[in-house]
């Protein structure tokens, strides 16, 4: 029998491979210019969809030895899947399918799944050990269609119900995948053959839930209605049976298939956008409710709910709603029609789907420019230089994470464009500023489309903009700075880059500890809702009271606030840290000047080695990481 203690509530069997989603809508899939690029494969899709409903999930397939099996594997595993039963194949590549949205109902689908890493999923690659630890295994009728694939699916159902797991099979037809349909008709749902219903049927006898829409359960029946073909199912099965029926909701047949004797839940009225993967979330849905015992109508419609959520959106895993989304949906039956629109619900969506969790953060803050640019001509250096500076900053923060703990790098492209590119290879929180240095009203480099500029950044990479505000500035000004972070803010929603936005009043402008938090109180109240502050070091526990008081009004999902450090030096930066770290949303620092400016000093005027750069930036980061820990931990221990 499954171990509660580390258990899982499901194994998903099958397809996982690339979606390449065509990002312009209504138009043919042969017209589409750029696609966006997500997880996909039906099992995939709903352990992923599971996960984020808070069930512990495993994935059964293959995936080839290349850069979209790596995509694979790495997403699961931030999605929180365990995917130790992921085989990578050396000799295959990794499935793939391209499509595109035209209406409600078209959606142009093209398979590339040739001799693909999944559908080579045998026998010998199912983990008995994965199975022996679950409540439930989700084999997907796609892996039937060929025999190795098929044994390996009905190996894992009978190792399955023999560890006391039950069986649940999602039908998953496309007649494509049988060699029914021709190429170009990834999307039709439905062509009968005898053979297929009869290869279909085979797994019925071990199964305790069998869910598919109407055509699927008519190609599994072996009939052409509906009410025939469930019947011809219940003569095979004595599994729960759950039947789709689109717009209209599901229908669940626990004993005898007849008309009254079901238990019906409606859907729910959502303007749908795009079909695909709504099955795949509602199978999610479906499992959260079952397999937690809340009952069937209640696991229908957390079934339901899921599906019109997913139909709202482009893509399928990445669309799948979250748990605490979901409470959000359920509690608000009123929400408009088009979801994409609801702007809350999008917000948990977002948050909940961010990737990691920080409890800490500490970050060399070495994004400045014209600072850097005095440095090297009062050392008669080139500018130039300071690229490879950047890089040594670089190392440094990585010789540190070798010591433990969550750090990163905040850098810019205009002299960090080469350690920009070399973070992306470490275990590292990259940040790169997008303001125009000293800019006010508020510029951002690289062209007045903001969002253009961000769209051609890795999105793993985090926007941080530089706010030289005031509460109490005049109108005009707050009108075009506020204009800015608007278009900012939008961007990041549609790359799907977090944002951190940085606060520094203005030289000569009075300020008290009230400033920060009535500057940052404005910013959400015109919908700007970042995931990250970078704030000033204040000395009083007033001012960030107000601040933490702020931040709870505005945005109960915030990441959090890191501390800057306006160049003070280290010992005035551990005395703030003593006053903020009693604050839970001040998670760590982003400081800059007070770790780099004496190596840059020396480093630019040749006085310096580059070994000696690193040894003194690592050195200077890690004093301020002892003492961000020292301060919360009296915090904690007080």
């Amino acid at each position: 029998m499954v171990q509660e203690a580390d258990g899982l509530d499901l194994v998903a069997v099958g397809r996982a491979g690339v979606d390449l989603y065509g990002q312009q809508v209504g138009g043919r899939l042969e017209d589409m210019a750029s696609f966006a690029k997500y997880v996909g494969g039906s099992p995939a899709n709903t352990a992923i969809g599971a996960a984020r409903l808070g069930l512990r999930c495993a994935l059964i397939t293959r995936v080839g030895a290349d850069h979209m099996g790596r995509f694979i594997r790495e997403t699961l595993i931030r999605e929180g899947v365990d995917a130790s039963g992921v085989v990578e194949d050396p000799e295959r590549l990794t499935a793939l399918a391209m499509l595109g949205i035209r209406d409600a109902e078209r959606f142009p689908l093209i398979f590339f799944r040739e001799n693909c890493a999944d559908m080579a999923l045998c026998a010998d690659d199912i983990p008995e050990k994965l199975l022996a630890r679950t409540r439930s295994v989700v084999l997907s009728g796609t892996h039937l269609s060929r025999p190795a694939a098929r044994e390996a699916s009905l190996t894992a159902a009978r190792l399955a119900r023999g560890f006391g797991a039950r069986v649940v099979f999602d039908v998953d037809y496309r007649p494509v995948l049988w060699g029914l349909a021709g190429r170009d008709r990834g999307e039709d749902r439905f062509v009968a053959d005898a053979a297929v219903s009869t290869i279909l049927q085979e797994v019925l006898p071990l199964c305790d839930l069998v869910v598919g829409t109407e055509e699927e359960m008519r190609i599994l029946g072996g009939e052409r209605e509906t009410m025939a073909a469930l019947s011809k199912v219940r003569e095979r099965t004595g599994a729960l049976l759950v039947c789709k029926l689109g717009d209209q909701g599901a229908i669940a047949f626990a004993g005898e298939v007849a008309e009254g004797r079901g238990i019906a839940h409606g859907g729910f009225a959502v303007e749908v956008f795009n079909v695909v993967g709504a099955g795949d979330a509602f199978m999610a849905g479906f499992l959260r409710g079952w397999l937690r015992d809340l009952g069937l109508p209640k696991s229908l419609e957390i079934a339901n709910a899921a599906g019109a959520i997913v139909v709202s959106r482009h893509g399928c895993a990445p669309a799948m709603p979250t748990w605490p989304e979901m409470e959000s949906f359920l509690a608000r039956p009123d929400r408009p029609a088009p979801l994409r629109d609801d702007d809350e619900l999008e917000h948990i969506h977002r948050a909940t789907t961010r990737a990691g969790a920080f409890d800490e953060l500490m970050v060399l803050a070495i994004d400045h420019r014209p600072q850097l640019e005095v440095l090297a001509q009062e050392a008669g250096a080139p500018v130039e230089r300071l690229s490879a500076f950047k890089s040594l900053a670089l190392q440094a923060v990585a010789r540190t994470v070798e010591e433990g703990g969550r750090f990163g790098i905040l850098l810019d492209a205009t002299h960090g464009a080469r350690a920009l590119a070399a973070a992306a290879e470490l275990p590292l929180w990259v940040g790169r500023c997008i303001e125009t240095a000293g800019s006010r009203p508020l510029a951002f480099a690289g062209g007045a489309d903001v969002g253009a500029e961000i769209a051609t950044w890795p999105t793993g990479q985090v926007v941080k903009c530089l706010l030289r505000a005031h509460p109490d500035d005049e109108a005009g000004l707050k009108e075009r700075q506020e204009r800015q972070l608007g278009r900012l803010a939008d961007a990041c929603r549609r790359t799907g880059h977090e944002m951190m936005l940085e606060l520094i009043p203005p030289a000569g402008m009075a300020s008290d500890e009230t400033t920060i938090a009535r500057m940052i109180g404005q910013i959400y109240a015109i919908g700007v809702r970042p995931d990250w502050w970078k704030l000033p070091p204040t000395h009083h526990a007033t001012a960030w009271r107000n601040i933490d008081a702020a931040i709870e009004r505005g945005d109960r999902w915030c990441r959090g606030v890191l501390v800057f450090g306006s160049g003070e030096p280290s010992q005035a930066l551990a005395a703030a840290f003593r006053v903020c770290a009693e604050f839970p949303i001040v998670k760590g620092f982003a400081v800059g000047r007070t770790i780099f400016e004496n190596a840059a000093r020396k480093w630019l005027a040749a006085a310096m080695s580059d070994q000696e750069a690193v040894e003194e930036l690592a050195r200077r980061l890690g004093e301020l990481s002892v003492a961000w820990r020292a301060a919360k931990a009296v915090d904690r221990a007080a």
